[in-house]
């Protein structure tokens, strides 16, 4: 679908969406019926049961010019989330841009483990190591109100965006956000219950290879050097210090990599609790101890 330099009138929702359906199939999009109703819903600032109950409701030839840009850039691979701003992680939604990691389904594992280890009935501490939207802490720190923590990341960017689903989900007096290379720039007398990360982990010679809609994503998020690991390997090695005998490391990690991570960690650190699988049964996410 290209945009229609002449505004066109008398579109109703209807036409709009079996057009964008149709451009979106070429793409190779497997639900593009259901991601064109996103796009337009976006576009005319209003819920789909809307579009769903009013489809001879006749469209702005604006807002069908905007509409028709957005099918443009969702037919050539940028992301539905990155386009509307908004992608929802553990029942929260979160603002999303080109300077942030989408939220994704898996990294929710991390979540539920922070919440089972946490204690709910006295205050703790967490850090969140390469917080990007700040999804993860967030989400901790909402679904557990005596805890607190600290959140980093490299990119004064994607601290801005945390800073703002914070404020959005009223927790901005309980998360300090900071620039950080992981943990370098906390003060080295901070203890934590728990430390959590989603660090990249994509080996630097498969990043290309990414479905495209990935290859949107802030290549600083993904890389993880040659085998993927070199920023597991530095958190493995900067966290015991910062961890109360007793606390936990929660972190994801990719596919292939839960071999290689069990012959990283020193035993004499820490105790392996759990490797986590995701939703298709992959390993994904690892749970330490402190010792």
């Amino acid at each position: 679908m290209e945009p229609n330099r002449a505004l066109k009138t008398g579109v109703t929702v209807r036409n709009a969406l079996d057009d964008a359906t149709a451009a979106l199939a070429k793409s190779e999009l497997t639900q593009a019926r259901l991601e064109a109703g996103s796009l337009l819903s976006h576009a005319m600032n209003r819920e789909r049961t809307f579009i769903l109950a009013h489809p001879e409701y006749v469209l702005d030839p604006d807002l069908l010019a905007m509409f028709e840009s957005f099918v443009v850039r969702r037919a050539a691979g940028e992301p539905l989330q990155y386009i509307t701003g908004h992608q929802e992680f553990f029942k929260l939604d979160f603002e999303v841009t080109p300077d942030v990691l989408i939220p994704r389904p898996e990294s929710e594992a991390v979540v539920e483990a922070a919440m089972e280890l946490l204690p709910k009935a006295r205050p703790s501490r967490l850090a969140d190591a390469g917080t990007g939207s700040g999804c993860l802490a967030i989400s901790i720190l909402h679904e557990l109100p005596n805890a607190s923590g600290i959140a980093t990341d490299t990119s004064a960017a994607a601290l801005a965006i945390a800073r703002r689903n914070a404020q959005t989900h009223g927790l901005a007096d309980r998360l300090q956000l900071v620039e950080s290379d992981l943990l370098t720039a906390i003060a080295r007398a901070e203890q934590f219950d728990l430390i959590i990360s989603n660090p990249p982990y994509v080996p630097d010679g498969d990043i290309d290879s990414l479905q495209r809609e990935v290859r949107y994503e802030p290549r600083s998020a993904l890389a993880g050097g040659s085998d993927g690991l070199d920023v597991i390997r530095r958190l493995l090695r900067a966290a015991p210090p910062r961890i109360q005998t007793g606390g936990h490391l929660v972190f994801e990690f990719g596919f292939g990599q839960a071999e290689l991570l069990l012959n990283l960690i020193d035993r004499q650190q820490w105790n392996l609790i759990e490797v986590r699988k995701d939703l298709q049964g992959i390993p994904r996410t690892m749970v330490l101890e402190r010792t």
